[in-house]
């Protein structure tokens, strides 16, 4: 099954996916945050849910729900698998 390449902000609540990589344009204190808080290469994640107004945006990962900006959400790409 091919999957799609998107940003992790582009989920909508349900969706799952795959991260693949933190973006390298990323500040080097938003990567290692990113990186501390679990949000690595490999790692299952599914939106959750969505603030009224569109920011911040749930995430389950590793167990736990985590919230994050939309700004950080853009720093991370994923995979999703796509319709055959």
């Amino acid at each position: 099954m091919p999957n799609n390449v998107c940003l992790l902000s582009d989920l909508t609540p349900g969706d799952s996916a795959i991260i693949t990589s933190i973006s390298e344009e990323a500040p080097d204190a938003v990567r290692r945050r990113l990186n501390d808080l679990g949000f690595a290469p490999g790692t299952p994640i599914t939106m959750t849910r969505r603030a009224p107004m569109g920011d911040p945006s749930m995430f389950r990962l590793r167990d736990y729900n985590i919230c994050l900006r939309k700004s950080e959400a853009q720093q991370l790409h994923v995979t999703t698998p796509t319709s055959p």
